[in-house]
């Protein structure tokens, strides 16, 4: 029985591609340069924990308030 590959897409223009490709995962080295141009560039960007300001008064017990008795 034949194994079934899955299609694989290249992340810059979606085309096809193959993972023997030499240029895997982007279909040629036009998409590879322009993936390496947007992480040079700071196009591409993890984003921190977003926290919510009432999470931590919620947390805080009577010791940690910021009221003087």
């Amino acid at each position: 029985m034949a194994e079934k590959h899955p299609v694989l897409h290249c992340p810059m223009c979606k085309k096809s591609t193959h993972r023997d490709d030499p240029d895997f995962p982007f279909c040629s080295d036009r998409c590879r340069l322009i993936d390496l141009g947007k992480w040079a560039s700071g196009a591409y960007v993890i984003s921190s924990p977003v926290t919510d300001i009432g999470d931590d008064a919620e947390h805080r017990g009577p010791a940690d308030s910021d009221e003087e008795s």
